[in-house]
């Protein structure tokens, strides 16, 4: 017997590669070498600490134009792998107060898996090593998301496909915005075997729907020539669409107007309205005859407009008719149409057909998905880039032009966000982000890349010293005029960059003609059409950034056990486990630090019933403590308990591993919705680690 029910339908749409319930963990002290570990792998879960090795600060200089951006000031460059800069930026007090869920830009450029990053490796785990660092990365970037913040992927075509999935999957589907092509080759490569691929592709994801992109300054070059000024109107208009599609759905926006010369009605095209609310409609067909509303009982043809009966049609809709004579309205329409400066409904030459102006828009335009070289330049200008800044050297493959970046960040940030990029390379976002007064964070996982390149490049940037890339921009412009008592502009609606064109050709075709054309008629045309290039200088130096290095583990293995590191036992134990703990170091005596009512202690020796005593006589009334000590005696934890209910005493290290496991098993830091619990936020007794096996089980 056949089910009425609904069925029902199970699972998702995801790709799967191998080992994707794993992390990838760096394991080649500073170079591209991963494994595959259990996210409850205590290497996954600690906190490294962060170590300043330097800052870099420059003043801002006196000749620096007052309407630029300020330059930023709280920058960090972080050598070290990305998995522990992210995770301290996120768990360590200090660091998660100025930049959890305030990051408004990600731009990453993930090593490409051509082979290169991942030599080593066999051909069927390449994909999934790739695959599991962008997924961790993504993962470890979310708490670090403002509201309104945007994640930029760059990625070529080996990895594109299977990118945009494993990003549906983690930032959500709803959240994807664009798939930006950018031209990084103007010319083929003539050696490529099958075809010669031209672009990079950048996905673009939102955090959330409060994010919206800047638009982009309406360049010279920008089809603006259909914009003119027939009527003396101050802002350049075209001819636009006086209705809209929809006329079922709108059926009060269809009437008939009308016309103030012939008489006769108009009314918008079938299955279309007008575009605008009726009084607006009256208010601009009044500025050229007087007008009025009248019910004319025209439901037929208003009916059949809208593709309904007459009866279904409404049937209180007036129309905008004269409210004087045909003769009368056409020497008012006359008058108005040669004053000039028309009303947005516009007649030309008053013929039968409304038009509405169309404005140029002071907002500028709306970005738009394919990126051509000759406006964000391709590789080629970013190895130049490069080149200026480090002669002789060719340390990147495909390093980023500025104006890329600069685009992007435009797009997607404002002078004073933070600018975020874990794969910093050379460090171009960095840089780019400075000039453009955008607080930043970059990290890069080789140290030889950060002391040879990054580091060298942003300390230039900061000091003033680099003049390529976005420091000046260069704009042909109108020259016409140039040395003349009168200033004149460019012909109408022609373009620098039209203009220095058709100069072009015309000195080609004179060439090829030879004498026989009229040289003043040349000269003038040349003279008319002259333009030069102005280069403005946005980047003048200022600001400052600090050099942090990820640093080593607080663990050490030997003999299958998991110990303390000999760092960590010398005075640095009680920093490194408020990391642990996601508890802002403050150290106040015997305390390492407070978060609401309860005091941290940390020891790196033996705790005891005495040295409870004396941490409990320290405590003010209504405070408890957690007492995190390397070794324990038997009576310790009791005298506490008694001391001072729901105060707490743990071993190092053990319990610091157990807790890994346990927040992992709860909801791993890698997993989906990844939370950073507070460090009392999970019941560590028996009864409660007996409770969550029973429910996992």
């Amino acid at each position: 017997m056949a089910s009425n029910s609904t069925p029902r339908h199970q699972g998702r749409l995801e790709l799967t590669w191998t080992d994707k319930d794993k992390t990838l963990l760096s394991t080649g002290d500073g170079k591209y070498d991963y494994t595959f570990v259990d996210p409850t792998d205590y290497r996954v879960s600690e906190v490294r600490l962060l170590h300043e090795a330097g800052r870099v600060e420059a003043p801002t200089p006196a000749s620096r134009p007052a309407e630029l951006p300020q330059p930023t000031t709280d920058n960090l460059l972080i050598t070290g792998d990305a998995m522990h800069a992210l995770d301290a930026l996120a768990k360590i007090p200090a660091y998660s107060e100025k930049y959890a869920e305030k990051v408004k830009l990600v731009y990453i450029d993930p090593p490409f898996n051509t082979g290169q990053a991942f030599a080593h490796y066999e051909d069927n785990i390449t994909h999934s090593i790739w695959l599991t660092l962008l997924r961790d990365r993504i993962r470890q970037i979310k708490p670090l998301l403002a509201d309104d913040a945007s994640v930029w992927v760059h990625l070529d075509h080996v990895e594109s496909h299977r990118c945009r999935v494993v990003l549906d999957e983690e930032l959500g589907e709803n959240n994807f915005v664009a798939e930006v092509a950018w031209q990084k080759a103007d010319s083929p490569r003539n050696d490529s075997k099958l075809l010669s691929t031209s672009q990079d592709t950048i996905l673009v994801y939102r955090k959330s729907d409060a994010w919206t992109p800047n638009r982009m300054p309406r360049l010279a070059a920008s089809n603006t020539s259909r914009y003119q000024s027939r009527d003396g109107d101050p802002i350049p208009w075209r001819d636009g669409d006086a209705t809209a599609a929809g006329s079922a759905t709108h059926p009060a926006m269809v009437y008939a107007i009308q016309h103030p010369v012939t008489g006769t009605l108009m009314y918008p095209g079938a299955g279309r309205h007008w575009g605008k609310a009726q009084s607006w409609m009256l208010e601009q067909m009044s500025e050229y005859a007087p007008y009025e509303l009248r019910d004319i009982g025209d439901e037929d043809e208003r009916a059949r407009l809208c593709g309904t009966s007459p009866e279904k049609v409404r049937a209180d809709v007036p129309a905008i008719m004269l409210s004087v004579s045909v003769e009368e309205a056409a020497k008012h329409a006359r008058d108005r149409y040669e004053a000039g400066h028309w009303p947005d409904i516009v007649m030309l030459g008053l013929r039968e057909r409304i038009q509405r102006k169309k404005h140029l828009e002071d907002n500028g335009r709306v970005p738009e998905t394919l990126w051509l070289g000759v406006e964000v330049g391709g590789s080629l200008r970013g190895k130049n880039e490069i080149k200026a800044l480090f002669p002789d050297e060719h340390p990147f493959a495909t390093p980023k032009p500025e104006r890329l970046l600069a685009r992007i960040i435009h797009i997607a940030s404002n002078p004073g966000d933070i600018v975020l990029d874990c794969f910093a390379g050379s460090g171009t976002t960095a840089a780019v982000a400075h000039k453009m007064g955008r607080r930043w964070i970059t990290s890069e996982l080789l140290p030889e890349t950060v002391a040879r390149y990054t580091l060298p490049r942003l300390t230039k940037v900061v000091n003033g010293q680099d003049p390529g890339g976005v420091t000046t921009v260069t704009e042909r412009i109108s020259a016409v005029g140039d040395g003349e008592d009168e200033e004149r502009g460019l012909p109408n609606g022609m373009n620098p960059e039209e203009a220095q064109e058709f100069n072009r050709l015309l000195t080609k075709v004179t060439k090829a003609i030879g004498t026989d054309l009229d040289a003043s008629t040349i000269k003038a045309l040349k003279a008319a059409t002259k333009t030069k290039d102005a280069t403005t200088v946005n980047w003048h130096g200022g600001g400052s950034f600090t050099h942090l290095q990820v640093g080593e583990s607080m663990f050490v293995e030997m003999a299958g056990m998991v110990l303390l590191a000999d760092w960590a036992t010398q005075g640095a134990l009680a920093e490194v486990m408020c990391a642990q703990l996601s508890v802002p170091y403050e150290p106040d005596g015997i305390f390492a630090g407070k978060q609401g009512r309860v005091r941290y202690v940390v020891i790196d020796g033996m705790v005891g019933a005495g040295t409870v005593a004396s941490i409990v006589d320290r405590l003010s009334e209504g405070e408890m403590v957690e007492v995190w000590a390397t070794q324990i005696q038997d009576d310790a934890a009791q005298a506490l308990k008694e001391a001072r209910s729901g105060s707490r005493l743990e071993l190092i290290p053990d319990k610091v591993l157990d807790n890994y496991r346990r927040k992992s098993a709860r909801k791993s830091p890698f997993g989906a919705g990844r939370s950073v619990p507070s460090p009392r936020d999970a019941d560590d007794s028996a009864e409660a680690a007996a409770g969550i096996e029973r429910e996992t089980a």
